[in-house]
């Protein structure tokens, strides 16, 4: 009997998948675990793998087209096996399999580009975002194109233009900014990643660092983990902490839930495990839902201080900018130091200028005696 696939729930908030691109076609076999085609949903793209070996009889949901979750998108079956539907449907003619991202397909249909002339380079010939850029017509007036010539945004990028834009009109945004003085704990990480390499297999970054310090420093001034909405102030007891994670479709915020519960080994495992899970895309709805502060950290891009915008509904972001060296007073003496630039933007409708700043200050505190966050 043929299994039927469905549009998976990946979260309680979500009410619609979109199937992106179908790596199989009616007729083609597939093995049990085999990817059979991607999907999105707001900040998430994912693959969808096969229940079960067997044949692609039936695909019931078209590329682009979104339908609520549990809607059978394809049937899987045995070769030659008929469903109710088969057998008064004439199959799809055979189409020429591509192996395309979906964000370098939309790209490309939009600008009527024929997939079947690029050249991918993507691991196994997959054309890439960057390959179907790559074969974009140069235009000289490029302001003056229509706006229904340009690629459209993703669900993904919509969703980030949205809270975004919702972040800045619901809230009194306000970025503070301090340098720490990190020599002490670059020290010390370097002392740290051989033991944390052979015996946890991950190793100590900065942002590990600095979110364990920001954990800290939440639990000593809870005003900052809190929420303003409606008139009304709440404090959360607990700590879920958003790591921003970049990816080539967009930002993206995974939690981890009770980071004050975890030592710091630990919480720097995580922090990699849904890094991984978001650029693989597999993070579910509730794995990026529900923080009370975040952390971004934009130092691998050059960048020194920025002003982060809050995730909504939250009272505090956290940026960290690029590390440098710079000269500094150890024990009377003058030194080569690191220094680590802290952007801190807060919402002034839940706190003043005054305990953010202590906040912040807490936060460097914390960075310049690291024995006191492995405790």
């Amino acid at each position: 009997m043929a299994v039927e696939v469905v549009m998976p729930k990946l979260g309680m908030s979500m009410k619609e998948g979109t199937v992106s691109v179908w790596n199989k076609k009616v007729g083609e076999a597939v093995e049990k675990g085999e990817s059979i085609a991607s999907i999105n949903s707001e900040k998430i793209e994912m693959e969808i793998e096969s229940p079960a070996n067997g044949t692609v009889l039936d695909i019931k949901v078209s590329e682009g087209e979104g339908v609520p979750p549990g809607t059978v998108i394809c049937q899987i079956g045995n070769e030659n096996e008929q469903t109710p539907e088969s057998q008064t449907k004439q199959p799809d003619p055979p189409k020429e399999r591509i192996k395309i991202s979906p964000a370098a397909r939309k790209i490309a249909q939009s600008a009527n580009l024929d997939i079947k002339t690029l050249k991918g380079t993507g691991p196994g010939g997959r054309i890439t975002k960057a390959d179907v850029l790559q074969a974009l017509p140069d235009r000289p007036n490029k302001q003056a194109e229509k706006a229904e010539d340009r690629p459209q945004a993703s669900p993904m990028r919509k969703t980030i233009a949205a809270r975004m834009t919702e972040s800045l009109q619901n809230s009194a945004q306000l970025t503070i900014t301090m340098k720490a003085d990190i020599t002490k704990l670059t020290a010390l990480q370097k002392q740290l990643n051989e033991t944390a390499q052979s015996r946890y297999e991950t190793k100590l970054t900065i942002t590990d660092f600095a979110a364990r310090a920001a954990v800290f420093s939440l639990l000593d001034h809870p005003a900052m983990n809190s929420v303003y909405q409606d008139g009304r102030l709440a404090t959360f007891e607990h700590v879920h902490l958003g790591v921003a994670a970049a990816l080539d479709e967009g930002l993206t915020v995974p939690v981890i839930r009770h980071a004050e519960r975890l030592p710091l080994i630990e919480l720097a495992k995580k922090i990699k495990w849904y890094a991984k899970k978001a650029r693989e895309g597999r993070l579910l709805h509730d794995e990026i839902e529900g923080s009370t502060f975040t952390i971004t950290n934009l130092g691998a891009y050059g960048v020194e201080h920025f002003t982060p915008i809050l995730n909504p509904p939250e009272t505090g972001i956290l940026g960290v900018g690029r590390m440098y060296s710079a000269p500094v007073y150890h024990d009377g003496e003058l030194t080569k130091g690191a220094i680590l630039p802290l952007s801190l933007t807060f919402d002034h409708r839940s706190l003043d200028g005054a305990p953010a700043a202590a906040f912040l200050s807490s936060v460097k505190n914390y960075l310049e005696d690291p024995a006191s966050i492995l405790l």
